[in-house]
């Protein structure tokens, strides 16, 4: 792998922390001693916050309003971020053998950048990366190439010039129709896992012989 620059993921690809999105409403609700259905996560995934919120105040019963539910469930994904999530084994030594090879780095995510930060920094890693670059903020979703792209200029790089590493297909596939050098990342909570594969230049069935893989 010949490039200049590299823009990663967060949430299952530099950290194993997808988990939270699959538990949070459970978690949520079982502090209030309310047991929650099997398939929760399921019905929630298609749904916005506020929609997530108010359905779990409909269904539940829960005697909060539905801004109330959303504090209480950002606080969970606060706590999580700052203070337990955990970055992908190997990772770091892919980081390092990235950045003594000189190639820059940034991130593009749609977790909120002060949770991004706190995890960086707790892990020791914010020193990796140039920038990093929210959907929030930009304003795009990884619908759409304008995060990468972004992230590409900043760098000060080609397309053609830049890896992107994602562990979901859907953020993968609008970089690679964009002219992107993509490398897939195995994650267990990606469903797609054989479209991935089938999609990235390189895939990582973990970062373990990560180097090797990518000729570091």
């Amino acid at each position: 792998m010949s490039i200049k620059g590299a823009i990663f993921d967060f949430d299952g690809t530099l950290f194993d922390s997808m988990s939270i999105w699959e538990t949070v409403a459970s978690d949520y609700l079982a502090s209030f001693g309310y047991n929650p259905k099997k398939d929760l996560s399921k019905t929630l995934k298609t749904m916005s916050l506020m929609q997530s919120a108010a359905y779990l105040k409909e269904n539940y019963g829960l005697p909060l309003s539905v801004p109330e539910i959303i504090d209480g469930v950002n606080q969970i994904v606060e706590d999580y971020y700052f203070y337990h999530v955990m970055p992908k084994d190997h990772v770091i030594a892919l980081l390092t053998a990235l950045q003594n090879k000189g190639i820059k780095m940034c991130i593009a995510t749609a977790l909120n950048l002060e949770q991004a930060k706190a995890a960086l920094k707790r892990c020791d890693m914010l020193h990796y990366f140039d920038t990093i670059f929210t959907c929030n903020e930009v304003g795009h979703g990884k619908d759409e190439p304008y995060i990468f792209e972004l992230a590409c200029q900043a760098m000060g790089f080609d397309q053609s010039e830049t890896a992107v590493f994602e562990d979901g297909y859907h953020g993968a596939k609008t970089a690679k129709d964009a002219g992107f050098y993509v490398v897939g990342v195995y994650d267990r909570y990606e469903k797609r896992t054989a479209e991935l594969k089938d999609l990235a230049d390189v895939y990582l069935d973990s970062f373990f012989n990560a180097q090797k893989l990518l000729h570091i």
